[in-house]
């Protein structure tokens, strides 16, 4: 509750204000839930004030000390906090909605659930507000609707934006260095040029959003959303790309020394997942499975990999991943394709496609379904690629294979007791008779 004599002796006006703060150092003013719409507060001294609820709307704070003020839910509409001090300060679900916030000091500052609102137009955001070049250091965002807002060029560094909604917003040339991300809705956001290095992006929504010549350097983006995206000359040296959606990303010029790149999700969401671990060879794959023209020059190419088919329950695909994981530390590009989730009438056409590009193929055919009807479609029409089919120790080869066995691409079944078993055996019992086969067959045609 506020002190009338406090709020009294503040519309007094500035000069008798900061002469009495002055004079009275211990003091700290209460102006909880008072009325100060409108005020002439430029310049104030209201280091460590107590504002909250205060109802501030259309208030002139330019320059004002709010330093470690205390505004929690205080109502700042259309207030005027140009080159305010509000290091540490509290705004804990402060409605600062058409504030002007342009050279505001806002380090350490908590503005978790603050009423954000935005869009852009002319020059003013966040409904209004204008955050341009604003400093934002270490601040506590999580949470907060920063939908459309002008934040080009301001200093993000080290702020927790966990779970922050910035769709479309403007952060071109932003430093969100070491920034907390997780879990961010950036779609369409403007980050041309923002400098992210090290910052904490796992689940973040960048679907659509403009990284052309951003700093990634050493990023977490485990498994965001980079769909549509543009990283043209972007910095992802060290950044950590594993599990992200790429699909329909532009990845052109990119650095990329020592950055983590498993898993990558070339396909729309709701499709079959296809994954590889090279960005820009899951761009040139998304390209070959909608391009008639270049999937002509398919059979001419010669590379690393390595097609796994198999079963994708639970008990299944812990195997697949296992695999994956070995043909990776020995120099393939593993190719996964988890064709149950969805079924289609190009999914055969998808899985010849795959095959086409590879060395050689390994099929699980321990408790196979779809994978037999797949390697019906390969075998016969891909007769250049081995296909090395393996089994649970324990199970019985489908009756079926008597079919394939007229087919010199395909090898003789490896049967293996565990998991364990089948990485220790990988290279003498599956690649080493996979490469001979794709030696001889491809020495022959």
């Amino acid at each position: 509750m506020a002190d009338d004599e406090h709020v009294a002796l503040l519309k007094q006006g500035m000069p008798a204000w900061n002469a009495w703060r002055s004079e009275n150092t211990n003091i700290r003013p209460k102006l909880s839930g008072a009325d100060l719409s409108g005020a002439k507060l430029f310049w104030a001294d209201l280091r460590a004030a107590d504002l909250s609820a205060a109802d501030l709307r259309k208030a002139d704070l330019m320059g004002a000390n709010l330093f470690r003020a205390m505004l929690s839910r205080a109502d700042l509409s259309g207030a005027n906090l140009s080159g305010a001090n509000l290091n540490g300060a509290n705004l804990f679900k402060a409605s600062l909605s058409r504030a002007d916030l342009i050279r505001a000091d806002l380090r350490g500052a908590n503005l978790r659930v603050a009423d954000l609102p935005g869009a852009n137009h002319n020059g003013a955001d966040l409904n209004g507000s204008d955050l341009r070049e604003v400093n934002l250091n270490g601040a506590e965002l999580g949470v907060a609707d920063l939908r459309g807002a002008n934040l080009r060029e301001a200093d993000l560094s080290g702020a927790n934006l966990n779970g922050a909604d910035l769709n479309g917003a403007d952060l071109s040339g932003a430093n969100l260095f070491r920034a907390k991300l997780s879990r961010a809705d950036l779609f369409r956001a403007d980050l041309r040029g923002a400098n992210l290095h090290e910052a904490d992006l796992p689940g973040a929504n960048l679907n659509g959003a403009d990284l052309n010549g951003a700093d990634l350097s050493g990023a977490n983006l485990s498994a965001a959303d980079l769909s549509a995206a543009t990283l043209v000359d972007a910095d992802l040296t060290d950044a950590d790309l594993s599990g992200c959606r790429v699909y329909g990303v532009s990845a052109w010029g990119l650095k990329l020394q020592g950055a983590k790149q498993q898993s990558l999700v070339v396909t729309r969401e709701g499709e079959p997942e296809i994954t590889v671990d090279n960005i820009e060879v899951a761009q040139f794959i998304y390209l070959l499975l909608h391009n008639e023209k270049i999937r002509d020059v398919i059979d001419t190419i010669t590379s690393k990999a390595v097609l796994i088919l198999g079963r994708f329950t639970e008990e299944r695909k812990p195997v697949l991943d296992s695999l994956r994981e070995e043909l990776r530390k020995r120099n393939y590009l593993p190719i996964l394709f988890d064709f149950e989730k969805l079924r289609s009438r190009d999914t055969d056409e998808t899985i010849t496609l795959l095959a086409r590009m590879a060395r050689f193929i390994v099929a699980d055919i321990s408790d196979a379904k779809s994978v037999l009807q797949e390697l019906r479609a390969i075998v016969p029409d891909l007769p250049s690629v081995p296909v090395q089919p393996i089994i649970l120790a324990v199970q019985e080869v489908p009756g079926m294979f008597d079919f394939y066995r007229n087919f010199r691409s395909f090898l003789n079944v490896h049967r293996y007791a565990s998991q364990e078993q089948l990485i220790a055996d990988l290279g003498e019992k599956i690649i080493r008779p996979a490469e001979l086969k794709a030696s001889e067959l491809r020495g022959l045609t």
